[in-house]
């Protein structure tokens, strides 16, 4: 195993007449600077004269040929978007650029070692088996090293290579690796971000103008991959925050079992932020709800999601307040959710539903502020529970609807989802709402009577359209009554 410093010095350009060796027709040829060392220098002839015209062409159109492509991989790398189409950009034009078969690259997480290992031509078992490796044995691990890091790692055949471990040239047998070349990604503001290793199908070593090519490549890449994993962190953080806005278990209430799903936009598409909740109420019985808020006004786009997040949780806990305050007159509820919304969000719009429910005698009473309505399933079908046409709250200057009373029977199950839900399982919202309601419908008796395991039904029979991103969020409460 090789570690290498390489130094590329930037040679000063000589000037020549027409008439001298290295001009063709007038033209000088300048080096760029580290694509081509010395050893890469066209060979004078045995008498001392320099080479041939035809040799300083072809050695020219290598040169342009090497630009060319590293100016391709760079142009692919920079319109990757989003951190995973960024490592396998990476982990492909390093292998491309060096002639290799097959790579594995890992980043360094927060509290310091490798991250989860990303492969080319790897499967999971391959990389699950490299991830044994002991750490003083590992080419990443030293590849990411903080003190006495080495720019470049290259081995012409692992099997064979004293320097490496015993446990390495093993895995190196037994998964047919050959040669091996290793590069960290760094920059000088962060430190070492990544480590990638890129490995031959039979023993090899590249040449000294293809490690060079790899290693501008690795340069350009890793601030690209810098400002990738610090937008990674904001989401995973954001995320989290996201998620700890809802609800970490869902009540138990006698004759009642309720169950959820939850798919959150991602917040670089989300236009707004949704909820649900299942309040028990101190008289025994229970509030349901599902919503949704929108943005920093009319038109708001993705930019202002997490200011939504941070409003939905804040108009959730208002709502779980009012809940029980009058959760048996949901009109009162969404009513004072409503001036509440006005008074403090006074650019925020938000849909709503809002069901109290006596689980004893299976009796609920419902009200929607611009919202999807509810589907009640029973043994003989499923039907929407058509709450009044309303505008989402914040919309009018006062806003009021009548409420929606009725009595389930035993064994039927009521569902409230949001706006993604019905989007997912449909190229409109209406139609999306029509097929929702069709494949509760056809679900299975023995799905129909587990809440949870309904949830999942609905899930698996509305795919994930193949256009565009989802902007909303997608939340699934289902209360059955027993």
């Amino acid at each position: 195993m090789t570690n290498s410093h390489p130094s590329t010095p930037h040679r000063a350009p000589t000037t020549a007449e027409p008439g001298e060796p290295g001009c063709a027709g007038g033209l000088t040829v300048l080096d760029p600077p580290g694509l081509l060392g010395p050893a890469d220098a066209p060979e004078d002839g045995t008498d001392g004269t320099a080479a041939p015209s035809a040799t300083v062409q072809d050695r020219l159109a290598g040169r342009l040929s090497d630009i060319t492509s590293l100016h391709e991989h760079t142009e692919r790398l920079a319109h990757a978007r989003g951190l995973a189409a960024t490592l396998d950009a990476v982990l492909a034009s390093g292998a491309a650029l060096l002639g290799a078969d097959r790579g594995v690259l890992v980043t360094l997480m927060p509290g310091g070692g490798p991250g989860q290992p990303v492969g080319l031509g790897l499967d999971r078992a391959s990389l699950g088996a490299l991830e044994t490796v002991p750490t003083e044995q590992s080419l990443l691990a030293r590849l990411l090293g903080e003190d006495d890091r080495p720019e470049q790692l290259h081995s012409p055949d692992l099997a064979e290579d004293p320097a490496v471990g015993g446990r390495l040239r093993e895995l190196a047998v037994q998964l047919g690796l050959g040669g091996a070349v290793g590069l960290p990604l760094a920059t000088v503001e962060d430190g070492p971000l990544a480590a990638v290793v890129w490995f031959y199908d039979r023993p090899a070593e590249p040449t000294g103008g293809q490690r060079e090519l790899a290693r501008r490549y690795c340069e350009f890449a890793a601030p690209l991959l810098a400002r990738q994993l610090e937008v990674e962190r904001i989401r995973r953080t954001t995320e989290a925050l996201r998620r700890g806005l809802l609800p970490d278990h869902l009540p138990r209430a006698a004759g009642l079992r309720l169950a959820a799903r939850v798919v959150p936009a991602g917040l670089d598409h989300s236009s707004g932020s949704d909820w649900y909740d299942a309040i028990p109420l101190p008289d025994g019985t229970v509030g349901l709800t599902v919503g949704s808020v929108f943005g920093d006004g009319p038109g708001a786009g993705p930019g202002s999601a997490p200011g939504a997040a941070a409003a939905m949780g804040r108009i959730r806990a208002a709502l779980r307040a009012y809940a029980v305050l009058e959760g048996e007159d949901p009109v009162s509820v969404l009513g004072d959710l409503e001036l509440l919304l006005k008074t403090t969000e006074p650019t925020r719009t938000a849909t709503a539903v809002y069901a109290w429910v006596e689980p004893g005698e299976r009796r609920v009473t419902l009200a929607g502020a611009g919202h999807c309505p509810p589907v009640l399933v029973g043994r003989h079908g499923a039907e929407f529970v058509e709450t009044s046409l309303s505008a989402p709250l914040g919309m009018l200057a006062c806003w009021e609807a009548p409420g929606v009373e009725f009595t389930a029977d035993r064994g039927d199950t009521l569902l409230l989802y949001t706006e993604g839900l019905a989007r997912r399982c449909g190229p409109t919202l209406h139609t999306g709402q029509a097929n929702l309601r069709r494949a509760a419908a056809d679900a299975p008796r023995d799905v129909r009577i587990d809440p949870d395991r309904f949830c999942a039904h609905l899930l698996a029979v509305c795919p994930v359209p193949d256009a565009a991103p989802a902007t909303d969020d997608l939340m699934l409460l289902a209360a059955r009554f027993e």
